[in-house]
């Protein structure tokens, strides 16, 4: 079968980014025209609050010049950080709901999933290309390289976590704990003793991002949705027997439970400090069926012990940022310790993108983007370019920094 390609010139056209009318720019900044007709219009804001408003597509005019107006310094020390005339560009557009990028440094390329679509893609360093990866991907969600470069990705519609060997087969490394299957494994990272580290909220269980419970379970009370619909003969159904919690995969295969939801409500992207001693996990919020406490929005921290023991729990971030609540999903560190968070503000314009805080938990500067954030990587050659999958699109800016090691 011939791969379909979906490079960004092909699907542009399409994707509703023309350019802004004159009416629609003037009424995103909320100017006032004097006309009768103008005022009665429905005002449609704008995509960030750049001004002039900016076009964020590959081929669009300059707006840097000399560094980017939506990345932000907010603590000198940020500055640092900043590549003088480096531009956020969006790299593609198209996906329904994109999450999990990842970097394979040997292969040059960026993999994200686009969990509705069901399919995972792949942009090329060399030439930009965009092409479908992996078709179906099980609604696969998080995405990483571990060490050895093996893709770990983890599927909301089999609820499993799985490797991909270098000789392309498919290794299934957690798909239950005590005998009952995951809600629907969300991030995953490697620590540096060779364990997996994932985190497992019930968010793959709607019908949008993956497969509902069969009937009776928390996702589907009343059984009116057929998990089966759209796919494969012999598909198994499943209904969530687990509360939320963070997991463990040991070098040896055992499966430990290091965070349950009490511990830490609603767990979402996680990553290690550069040294591995610290896990910074994200708390997100409630997801279907959920019963326990919810998450905030927050970032916690816990120190990592031999054997994975944790201790010491603390608030990291709140991500509130000018009182607006900046919900945190993805994470990675930088080799300074930084902690970059991707951020999804809703309709807050101007408060999506990226936050960075430093290893105290201060922030020190943002990204903004015109689409909320849900999670990032470093990659290219270098690693110092930072990948966020934001919504629909894929966006990139370089900084002066690395990440803390393959992801």
């Amino acid at each position: 079968m011939r791969q379909v390609d979906i490079n960004q010139s092909e699907c542009e056209p399409s994707c509703g980014f023309a350019p802004p009318s004159r009416r629609s720019v003037l009424a995103g900044l909320g100017l006032a025209l004097g006309s009768a007709g103008l005022a009665a219009a429905e005002p449609v804001p704008p995509s960030t609050v750049t001004n002039p408003p900016r076009d964020f597509r590959p081929h669009a005019a300059a707006t840097t010049y000399f560094t980017d107006p939506d990345v932000l310094t907010v603590d000198p020390s940020f500055g640092a950080y900043i590549v003088p005339n480096s531009a956020i560009r969006r790299l593609w557009t198209g996906a329904l709901w994109a999450e999990g990028p990842a970097w394979n440094a040997v292969g040059r390329f960026l993999v994200w999933s686009d969990i509705p679509n069901n399919r995972q893609l792949r942009w090329l360093e060399e030439d930009g290309h965009v092409s479908t990866f992996r078709a179906p991907s099980n609604n696969s969600n998080g995405n990483s390289f571990d060490r050895q470069g093996r893709q770990l990705s983890c599927e909301h519609a089999n609820r499993r976590v799985v490797r991909y060997e270098l000789d392309g087969a498919a290794t299934v490394l957690a798909d239950r704990f005590e005998g009952k299957p995951f809600n629907s494994p969300n991030d995953v990272v490697q620590h540096t003793d060779g364990s997996y580290w994932f985190t497992d909220p019930p968010y793959g269980g709607q019908l949008y991002e993956g497969l509902p419970d069969e009937a009776g379970g928390p996702s589907n009370p009343q059984g009116h949705l057929n998990p089966r619909l759209g796919q494969p003969a012999g598909v198994v159904a499943f209904r969530r027997e687990l509360p939320n919690a963070v997991y463990r995969i040991d070098p040896t295969g055992r499966i430990d439970r290091v965070l349950t939801d009490e511990q830490l409500p609603d767990p979402n992207g996680l990553c290690f400090s550069p040294d591995h001693s610290v896990l910074y996990v994200c708390s997100t919020g409630k997801g279907p069926g959920d019963t326990g406490p919810g998450g905030k929005g927050e970032i916690y921290a816990f120190n990592v012990a031999e054997g994975g023991k944790l201790s010491n729990k603390r608030l990291f971030a709140d991500c509130v940022v000018d009182g607006i609540k900046c919900g945190p999903d993805g994470l990675r560190a930088d080799v300074d310790g930084n902690v970059w968070a991707s951020s999804n503000a809703g309709r807050a314009v101007g408060y999506n993108g990226v936050t960075i805080w430093n290893p105290a938990g201060k922030l020190i500067g943002r990204i903004r983007l015109p689409e909320v954030c849900g999670n990032i990587t470093f990659g290219g050659p270098k690693r110092n370019r930072l990948f966020m999958a934001a919504s629909q699109s894929l966006y990139a800016v370089t900084v002066n920094t690395q990440g803390a090691g393959p992801a």
